[in-house]
């Protein structure tokens, strides 16, 4: 079996280094932890930029910044903007973003999308035409069952079929579990470009599991700081490494 594409998402939107010591916060944080990480194994970076008071932002000259860091300490890894809302961003500052930032690959909610549904053809043409690749973010099966209407409506491209499937919720305490990748799967069946991101200490176990499907893995902080046995993670390139040796093990 060839081995899995693996993304790492050493940030997210929502914690800091009080969460974590070594959750990466500005550029030259995230572009180290960029290099660790594609050391370890990670193919592809799921980017998230914050402000000067650390929060969640899709301002474009932060991307910008970025960016060009990472494209200058690691030019061999792939790059993905998030364009999440966190609570904080409607779909115009959303559409925005992809205009000024134009990346070459982005993570778009169809959830957050329909909350201005007269947008969403603007969104997905605005990505087609300036060739930013789109990754669907999928959170339960009515959001499989919104993005395949979009896709029947031309709303959105039939060759943006690019999938995550986010298995559970950012809550306290939340442990996702590989059962929780059958309802995407029996509703998708087709998928053929899919990933997965799992919460909890039993991150790993649902990516394996995914992996074994022939899915590609995102790993890392957003999603979860510690192990199997709740242990704290020393940091994103040890979360990346720990997954590594693990699907040597268990695949084939």
């Amino acid at each position: 079996m060839a081995r899995p594409f693996i993304m790492v998402a050493p940030n997210g939107a929502r914690r800091s280094r009080a969460d974590h010591p070594a959750l990466p916060v500005t550029t030259g944080q995230i572009a180290e932890t960029a290099q660790a990480c594609h050391e370890a194994g990670a193919q592809a970076l799921h980017l998230h930029v914050r402000d000067e008071n650390g929060r969640h932002s899709l301002d474009a000259g932060r991307y910008g910044e970025a960016l060009q860091e990472l494209e200058r300490r690691v030019p061999g890894m792939r790059v993905q903007i998030t364009t999440e809302a966190a609570g904080l961003f409607d779909v115009p500052v959303q559409l925005d973003c992809l205009r000024h930032v134009r990346p070459g690959w982005a993570s778009i909610s169809v959830r957050e999308i329909a909350r201005e549904p007269d947008l969403a053809p603007e969104v997905y043409a605005t990505c087609a035409e300036q060739g930013t690749e789109v990754q669907h973010i999928l959170y339960d099966t009515a959001d499989i069952a919104l993005l395949r209407d979009w896709q029947a409506r031309g709303v959105v491209a039939r060759e943006q079929s690019s999938v995550l499937f986010v298995l559970g919720r950012y809550a306290a305490g939340q442990v996702s579990d590989p059962t929780d990748l059958d309802p995407f799967r029996a509703a998708m069946p087709e998928a053929v470009d899919w990933m997965v991101c799992a919460f909890g200490p039993r991150e790993h176990v649902c990516l394996i599991a995914a992996a074994q499907q022939g899915g590609s893995l995102r790993v890392g902080f957003e999603n979860s700081l510690t192990d199997h046995r709740g242990q704290f993670h020393a940091d994103n390139a040890a979360s990346v490494a720990a997954l590594r040796a693990q699907l040597e093990r268990h695949l084939p």
